[in-house]
């Protein structure tokens, strides 16, 4: 029986489960971040090796899993594909923190990886599928709070107990709630189901190939996921590195830099994410050419407040009990919080141009490029450039490795303007292709 798209108790309990879940993702994902230094003094490893552990290894094995675990979402529903996979990823964290040599780590991180791939697209598109267009950019943003509130948990807590108890001790301890996330929303969550996906379960999916052909023939997505890839090469770089970076450069602790790049670089991002999906849904009503509009005037404000956060000179600028805070950080707090308005609009965006019997999969394709380029080629790309500079620079020269990946929102910037006209012309010319009726399965 089909009923009416309409937000009841049931939707907005369902959204806060997958935000959770999506808050372990980012925990799990980011945990390593704090935990650099650490593991480096105990495997005797380079910012390279950590690069390749944090980044390639990672980013590659997601990406191989993204597209196909996105595709059976689309198939059989995405409430298994999700719970699965968060328990998945949550056992190899756990696993990572028995780890008893840099390449048994490696391995946990794989497992991490794989399990991660089915959890990120098919999130978004059950988000997609329980929320109306004209609201589906708010509560896309309420799911990608998990990345802002993943740094503060996954930096400030993962570097609290790191500091306390061990870095093995912070993977076992955070990674062990996604189990119990991941049952809770296999048997508590009534997931909808669009009514495409019911009458096309007898129906065999096209060949992938011809898939992927066909969702890069629409307008404005590839430069969609041109600006996904590039923003996050920058984001991901930034976010697995300024831990460090406070570190070496401003010489915080090990805790300390952990609070600050978590606890108020995570408050920053996370009122951004509100605000852009907010702003998103309204403008758009308007115009439909804000759900691009936004996230290119948010880059274009970042950028600079990102470059003053790297290359402002030391200095404490006051203290928050006894945790000294730098005068750049001051620059961060503004970065954060609009360097995170590209990531929900667009997502908001391919939910408006793709059906729901497609939807994962686009969205596993822009997410793969997300962690492909920015997971993978973001820290070891950072991770490079400071060996190379440290020749000459020592320590500082993380800073200007960092200072260099803001380039990269520059180009975000010009996909963005790039993808902004495609897009509002594909919507004004075409019926939305977002299905009308689901119905609710257990």
């Amino acid at each position: 029986m089909s009923i009416t798209l309409r937000p009841t108790w049931r939707t907005h309990y369902a959204l806060g489960v997958l935000a959770a879940i999506y808050v372990f993702n980012y925990i799990d994902r980011l945990l390593m971040a704090i935990l650099i230094e650490p593991v480096k003094a105990e495997f005797g490893i380079s910012d390279t090796g950590i690069g390749l552990l944090s980044g390639v290894t990672f980013a590659v094995f997601y990406t191989v899993f993204g597209f196909p675990l996105g595709r059976l979402s689309d198939r059989i529903g995405r409430k298994p594909v999700i719970a699965l996979s968060c328990i998945a990823w949550s056992v190899m964290t756990m696993f990572c923190g028995f780890a008893a040599s840099f390449m048994m780590l490696v391995v946990a991180r794989i497992g991490v990886a794989i399990g991660e791939a089915g959890g990120t697209a098919p999130s978004m598109a059950m988000v997609s599928d329980l929320y109306p267009p004209e609201r589906r950019s708010t509560a896309l943003s309420v799911l990608m709070l998990g990345s802002s509130l993943g740094a503060i948990f996954g930096l400030g807590l993962g570097g609290w107990i790191a500091q306390h108890y061990g870095w093995r001790f912070a993977f076992i301890v955070i990674g062990a709630p996604g189990i119990f996330l991941g049952l809770l929303l296999m048997f508590t969550v009534r997931a909808p189901k669009p009514a495409q996906l019911v009458k096309s379960n007898q129906v065999a999916q096209a060949h992938w190939a011809v898939t992927v052909r066909e969702l890069f023939q629409t307008p404005s997505f590839l430069w969609i996921v041109l600006t996904g890839g590039s923003a996050a090469i920058a984001g991901y770089a930034i976010g697995t590195w300024s831990p460090s970076f406070l570190i070496r450069s401003h010489g915080l602790s090990l805790q300390d830099a952990g609070l600050l790049a978590g606890v108020a670089g995570g408050a920053g991002a996370t009122f951004g994410t509100l605000t852009c999906g907010i702003l998103c849904d309204r403008l758009a009503r308007r115009d439909k050419g804000w759900q691009i509009g936004v996230p290119l005037l948010g880059t274009l404000i970042s950028i600079p407040f990102g470059l003053a956060y790297f290359l402002w000179p030391t200095g404490t600028a006051f203290h928050v009990g006894t945790t000294p805070v730098p005068t750049a950080f001051l620059f961060y707090g503004v970065f954060s919080f609009f360097g995170t308005w590209w990531a929900t609009p667009c997502l908001g965006a391919i939910s408006h141009l793709f059906p729901a019997t497609r939807l994962a999969q686009a969205t596993a394709i822009f997410v793969m490029a997300m962690t492909l380029l920015g997971v993978g080629v973001g820290p070891l790309l950072i991770g490079m450039l400071s060996d190379g500079f440290a020749h000459t620079l020592g320590n500082e020269g993380l800073r200007y490795a960092l200072a260099s990946c803001i380039s990269l929102l520059v180009l975000a910037s010009i996909f963005l303007a790039m993808a902004l006209p495609r897009y509002r012309n594909h919507l004004n010319n075409t019926p939305a292709p977002t299905p009308l009726a689901v119905a609710v399965s257990a």
